[in-house]
């Protein structure tokens, strides 16, 4: 069977009876339908001879087929489809009840069911037999106490329409009122109740007996909210709040005209449980295709604004019609045309959070962010079995897919059954399924009702288009929409601005300026969401969180949220190699082949570390095309070593200082797993994570379990634009000059909020931290290694109380590189590329550890030794550091000076592995390391002074260049212009590294 949502949003849908009836399995059909009026035995032998029935036809059309030649085998297929659409209809109409609603469902799926269903089932939607007169009349007058004559003036005999649950006829009130008259079958809320219990049971029978086609959701959804259509005095209610959120005369207070829709809704007259009086309007039924044509109605144009309605109605309300197919709409005949939108029995409220849950999920698909779209389902509520984001990302795209044509049902039925079988591949081939347990997994935990409405609403919506035959793009219709409901979340009022910080008290006077300013900025729309922390003489003076976690994504920041920092993190991996250093494990001025096999190649025999660090290994532009030529190769880590030890330097080493932006980080990485024969990860838990207590606060390479902490990048397109202005700068390869930035920076946030990226190991560029983290790193490194007491119990959470996530398991998988060569590599190698479900962080590790002090094993690194507790007193921290050497000596080796100083290249920008800082008098005063778009992190080794920024709105850099103006000024601290120039332009250098 062929279910579009398989694994998502396990629902009953026309794309499964589609493919039923393509695939000649009609009998999971039929157990759907035999329930209505009568003994149930009566029911299940009709039902099971139309099923036998129309099963043999397709089978010996089947057969016929193979006889047939291929000019006349269309012909036979249509006349097939014919004969058993008008077989189901007569079923479905003398069943009656609930599966006349699943007939109308069924009847506005042009884009899934062949042409004969559409057209027959189209009846159900408005032209059932109509009741006798007199049952009308005598509901009417037991509902409103007087009889039809006294209360109209006229009444038509013949109904306007008949459908599932009620009849409605013309009439005139004794005022003179034109109206209509909505009447409720007799004895219909019984059979219906009654269906109800009966589709359970069903359902309950179809998931025992095939668990991938779970339809308990959607059949819990039906029982809540099918017996409120029942009732019209609840309807009229709903009608008269639909009414008054399209079409309120005040509408301008509700927002800009983008949001406004030009719909009409009929007034309520009058309402009882059975009987709905309402205004009357005139119209051509969206049925009726011929008089639309004779109107000229532009049929685009109506369902393009039906589908803005439906928008406005989800995201904008929070309360919408959970039933639109073509019976429930007219269209005016007089110019211009507009839709008018009826019947409100089956409506569907949802919470703000909800919506903004929705929207977030919408915008994640438009802009393949794998990030929030977990993150969105996690907030509606749907619990996955796996962590598989991309088959995730497909089902959402399918979820929100264009309308297509009516002629091209074939075709789609076919492409969404190609994409099931991806999504089932993907699966088994990461659970290690055989074929028979693959055919009764159900990867979906926990379903919420609320998607169920939703999902109903996007597939009528999606068939109302194909039945007219035109084409819907609902991403560009829908998307101003749900911008609207995450984007208006906070109000830039007194309350709002109090909401817009993390509630964290001001630990100074400077961090009571700087929340001003970053109000200033945010309402200059210069910051989407922000961290700031920074150290004084080993204390925290500021901690501040504000906004939110991303432009689709309404979540505040927290103090512990995760923002990736880029080049920054350049600075963590220099630290890393100076570790090693102080363990006496690696040598500055060694040569790099001496500790990395095969490095020596191609004239890298010279390279020594100090120029790995100093960015003089001629070896600036390595790996740079990786980015056009496979963006996943960056994604395996041994491939990645294996290219750059192949590659040969461009400039002669340790003769020119240029920027490595990208080959830094593996360079250091491979020298770090080297020199240390441990990987990467496991050296970065053991120096920093776990010394620092700054657990599940800084990652590169994020694992399974934070992806509710991360914040989303997008870009500020006005201040990036001034880059152009730049002219080249000396210190930078021709490839990383300001107009490649430009064009790069653009491209970066789409491709680093994709969550295979943010969970590869790339040491350059791929750092993920808390503010707080990343200050107390430098904050230790400005006291020589020295560990701060703890941090401030204000900000919560603590520092420290996340479990840090990684797991280290072995495994005999190798990469592409091994296969290539035949050669066997580590257990750890390209599990990723393997295995999606392990990360890049998990296949980046052992089972193992050794303790680089000691040489003592010390088991997984998730139990290091160097772990210590968030609860740490004051007296616990103060002999811990981590790193041994003098204080004045490590600094010298940070910035290249004193004895350090023929190691880097005399008044170059870096030191060995940071960027210098200097004074306004050009003398070194400390170290650091910014990353593209303003996120930065350094220390001040004269004023003690420690600071991390984190932006999520990657700019030019005056941002973050206004908040250190802020701070050095109201502390008394002299920076060089680079950093504090807050001019219009900002400085004359991207704040980039």
């Amino acid at each position: 069977m062929i279910s579009t949502w398989h694994w998502v949003v396990p629902v009953i849908s026309a794309e499964l009876i589609g493919s039923c009836i393509q695939r000649n399995s009609i009998w999971i059909f039929f157990l759907l339908i035999q329930m209505g009026r009568g003994s149930i035995y009566k029911r299940r032998m009709k039902v099971v001879s139309a099923a036998m029935l129309i099963f043999l036809d397709y089978k010996a059309v089947q057969q016929r087929e193979k006889w047939t030649r291929q000019s006349k085998r269309r012909g036979l297929w249509e006349k097939c489809h014919e004969r058993n659409a008008k077989r189901v209809l007569n079923l479905i109409i003398e069943m009656e009840g609930l599966w006349v609603k699943l007939g109308q469902y069924l009847s506005t799926r042009s884009d899934v069911l062949p042409e004969a269903y559409v057209k027959r089932l189209m009846k159900l939607q408005d032209s059932l037999p109509p009741r006798p007169l007199q049952e009308i009349y005598h509901t009417i007058e037991s509902e409103l106490g007087k009889s039809t004559d006294d209360l109209f003036s006229e009444f038509i005999a013949s109904p306007i329409a008949t459908a599932s649950i009620a009849q409605v006829h013309r009439a005139t009130l004794a005022n003179g009122q034109v109206v209509v008259v909505k009447v409720q079958h007799e004895g219909i809320k019984a059979v219906i109740l009654e269906d109800l219990k009966s589709a359970r049971s069903i359902v309950d029978w179809i998931a025992w007996a095939e668990p991938q086609h779970d339809f308990n959701p959607i059949i819990k959804e039906w029982c809540k909210e099918t017996p409120k259509e029942l009732d019209f005095i609840n309807e009229a209610e709903n009608t008269r709040k639909v009414f008054k959120n399209l079409m309120y005369k005040n509408r301008s207070s509700r927002g800009s005209s983008t949001h406004q829709v030009d719909v009409l809704i009929p007034e309520v007259v009058q309402s009882t449980e059975k009987v709905l009086i309402l205004e009357y309007m005139d119209g051509i039924r969206l049925n009726d295709l011929e008089a639309l044509e004779n109107f000229g109605v532009d049929k685009q144009k109506i369902i393009e604004e039906i589908t803005r309605a439906y928008a406005h109605q989800i995201y904008i309300d929070g309360f919408f019609n959970g039933d639109p197919h073509p019976g429930n709409f007219l269209v005016t005949k007089e110019l211009p045309h507009r839709p008018v939108l009826l019947d409100f029995g089956l409506t569907k409220s949802m919470s703000f959070t909800t919506r903004q849950a929705f929207a977030k999920l919408f915008l994640a698909s438009a802009e393949g962010d794998h990030v929030a779209l977990l993150s969105a389902l996690t907030e509606m509520g749907l619990i996955l079995r796996l962590d598989i984001p991309e088959p995730a990302m497909e089902v959402a795209a399918v979820f929100f897919r264009n309308s297509s044509l009516a002629h091209e049902a074939v075709q789609t039925i076919k492409s969404l059954s190609e994409q099931r079988t991806r999504s089932l591949k993907a699966i088994q081939e990461k659970m290690k399924y055989n074929n028979k347990e693959i055919k009764r997994f159900n990867p979906v935990d926990v379903f919420p009702g609320d998607m169920v409405i939703f999902a109903r609403v996007l597939d009528l919506l999606r068939g109302l288009s194909s039945s007219l035959n035109v084409r819907i793009v609902y991403l560009d219709i829908m998307r101003p929409f749900a911008e609207h409901v995450l984007q208006g979340n906070i109000c830039k009022t007194p309350s709002g601005n109090l909401q817009w910080f993390h509630d964290t008290p001001l630990h100074s006077s400077v961090e009571g300026k700087l929340r001003q300013l970053l109000l200033d900025l945010r309402n200059n729309n210069k910051i989407l969401g922000i961290q700031v922390c920074a150290y004084k003489d080993g204390k925290v003076i500021i901690d501040t969180s504000a906004g939110v976690l991303g432009k689709n994504d309404p979540r505040l920041v927290q103090p512990d949220s995760l923002f990736p920092v880029f080049s920054a993190t350049k600075g963590i991996t220099s630290g890393l190699l100076h570790w090693l250093v102080d363990k006496g494990k690696l040598n500055l001025e060694e040569n790099v082949a001496n500790i990395w096999p095969g490095f020596g190649s191609n004239r890298k025999d010279v390279i020594k570390v100090s120029h790995i660090l100093n960015h003089t290994s001629g070896l600036q532009n390595a790996l740079a095309d990786l980015r056009g030529e496979d963006a996943t190769v960056v994604y395996d880590w041994d491939e990645c070593l294996w290219r750059l030890a192949a590659l040969a330097p461009e400039t002669e080493p340790g003769q020119c200082q240029l920027y490595h932006y990208l080959s830094f980080g593996w360079l250091c990485g491979g020298i770090i797993e080297h020199a240390s024969g441990r990987k990467f990860q496991e050296i970065l838990e053991e120096a920093l994570i776990h010394p620092l207590n700054i657990d599940g606060e800084l990652y590169i390479g994020i694992p399974p379990g934070v992806e509710s902490r991360l914040a989303t990048l997008s870009i500020d397109r006005d201040d990036i634009s001034k880059i152009s202005q730049l002219s080249n700068r000396n210190d930078l390869p021709p490839n990383f000059q300001p107009e490649k930035i430009l064009g790069m920076i653009t491209t970066l946030p789409a491709m680093f909020n994709m969550l295979n990226t943010r969970r590869a190991v790339i040491p350059a560029a791929n750092g993920h931290c808390s503010a707080r983290a990343l200050a107390r790193y430098y904050a230790a490194l400005a006291d020589g290694g020295e560990v701060p007491p703890p941090h401030s119990p204000s900000s919560k959470p603590k520092l420290g109380s996340h479990v840090h996530i990684p797991k280290f398991p072995p495994s005999n998988v190798v990469s592409k590189r091994q296969q290539k060569s035949g050669k066997k590599m580590s257990p750890w190698a390209s599990l990723y590329k393997k295995n999606p479900d392990v990360t890049a962080y998990e296949a980046h590790g052992s089972s193992n550890s050794i303790d680089i002090a000691t040489g003592n094993n010390v088991g997984g690194s998730s139990s290091s030794s160097g772990r210590h507790s968030s609860g740490d007193s004051e007296g616990e921290h103060i002999n811990r550091k981590i790193f041994q050497g003098e204080k004045n000596r490590l600094h010298e080796a940070f910035m290249g000076a004193g004895e350090f100083r023929s190691l880097a290249l005399e008044g170059g920008a870096f030191g060995l592995g940071f960027k210098r800082i200097r004074s306004k008098d050009g003398s070194l005063i400390g170290f650091g390391h910014s990353g593209m778009g303003g996120s930065t992190g350094f220390c001040d080794i004269e004023n003690r002074f420690s600071i991390a920024v984190t932006v999520n709105k990657m700019s030019f850099g005056a941002v973050t260049r206004s908040i250190l103006e802020v701070i050095s000024s109201e502390l008394g601290i002299s920076l060089s212009d680079e950093l504090v120039s807050s001019s219009q332009a900002g400085s004359n250098e991207p704040l980039i590294n």
